[in-house]
């Protein structure tokens, strides 16, 4: 704990000194050193961890949005980590194993003081039965699971995945959590932290728990069309709990292609959000490329992921630390806000809208098999 503290001093002195100190993370030999000298690196709350502005998120190298290729996804999280990138997050859910199998193959060759890494317990299958597992002993054996994957002894962060699907809070504050940190004391995770799309139940398990929490990871609460998360930025600050953010394009609302059939959101939002995108495009303006400038100059929060399998994508992405926006860019930024996202405000999440789908569904089929039997279930 005392080594803990020191690196903490460290790493905090790092960050109040700007980009000309170099990360804990920084191996001479591996990293660009330009690379990671230009990069202004942030504590994550109370923990040892000073993070680039940016992280790798491992969910697309799984294959679960579109077919990847792995040896260009290998590539892809080798280039990111020599350019500065120090911290990626991963979970069993994203591909049902293979995402933490790729990640571990990419990580074979490169230094483990180079990189901090995040995996996540609770969420496993796609039969919706069989999905969520917040029990202690599943998600102690979920560990175990997930060091074998990646090729490693010990996790950084591990997290509770998408807490609002557990059927009670008190599962996870009761359970879930001490089995963590029976695993903390175990020395196979360092830090603990908790996910969720929805603020609230992320504010309850905070309140409630008696586990030290070292960060929570927020998915599309910190974009341009929706900055919710700023209210809980800070409780999270007086605690001392680290914030990381994600999906910065809101699952493909502000990207170029649109967001994917099966996006979660209300008809309006989807709608909105077009709109914006393709004001963006007639001004011959980049709206993706904008939602990372925005996301990445807040500095309460220590990084932001992204995901991408392909080797041209990473590389835009880890150049996008360095955004200087043109005149035109502002421009465009002011406009949609004002036009677009800011008259959405108080509509503009989907709360509850997974949560209710994944029971209806979890209802439907346990009463099916219960009263008729499997061969009555559609496929």
């Amino acid at each position: 704990e005392k080594m803990h503290a020191t690196l903490a001093r460290l790493a905090a002195a790092s960050v109040r000194a700007g980009p000309s100190r170099l990360p804990a993370t920084y191996v001479q030999g591996f990293h660009n050193h330009d690379a990671v000298s230009a990069i202004e690196y942030r504590q994550l709350g109370k923990t040892d961890m000073s993070l680039a502005p940016l992280g790798f998120g491992g969910s697309a190298i799984s294959g679960s949005f579109y077919a990847v290729d792995d040896s260009e996804a290998i590539s892809s999280v080798r280039y990111a980590l020599q350019h500065g990138l120090n911290i990626i997050d991963t979970a069993p859910w994203y591909g049902h194993g293979k995402g933490e199998t790729v990640l571990g193959r990419a990580l074979r060759d490169i230094p483990r003081s180079a990189y901090y890494i995040a995996t996540k317990v609770g969420r496993y299958e796609p039969h919706p039965p069989d999905m969520f597992n917040f029990s202690g002993a599943r998600v102690l054996k979920s560990i175990d699971e997930s060091l074998e994957r990646l090729g490693l002894n010990v996790i950084d962060i591990i997290q509770v995945h998408d807490i609002e699907f557990a059927p009670n809070l008190d599962i996870i504050v009761k359970e879930t959590l001490p089995a963590l940190a029976e695993a903390k004391a175990a020395g196979k995770v360092r830090h603990i932290g908790i996910t969720g799309y929805a603020l609230a139940p992320l504010q309850h398990v905070i309140e409630h728990t008696t586990v030290p929490l070292d960060s929570i990871l927020s998915y599309c609460r910190y974009a341009l069309n929706d900055t919710s998360l700023l209210s809980l930025i800070p409780m999270l600050k007086d605690k001392g709990i680290g914030i990381i953010n994600a999906s910065v394009l809101s699952m493909g609302l502000l990207a170029p292609h649109g967001p994917p059939v099966w996006h979660p959101a209300h008809p309006e939002i989807k709608a909105t959000c077009a709109k914006a995108v393709a004001y963006c495009q007639s001004q011959g303006v980049d709206l993706a490329r904008l939602a990372i400038h925005f996301a990445l100059q807040n500095k309460d929060i220590s990084t932001t992921y992204f995901s991408s399998g392909r080797f041209a994508e990473t590389k835009a992405n880890v150049a996008s630390m360095t955004i200087v926006l043109t005149p035109a860019e502002k421009a465009c930024i002011q406009y949609v806000n004002e036009n677009f996202f800011w008259p959405l405000k108080g509509r503009e999440n989907w709360e509850g809208v997974e949560p209710t789908k994944y029971w209806t569904k979890v209802g439907r089929i346990l009463l099916t098999e219960k009263l008729y039997g499997q061969q009555w279930l559609r496929k």
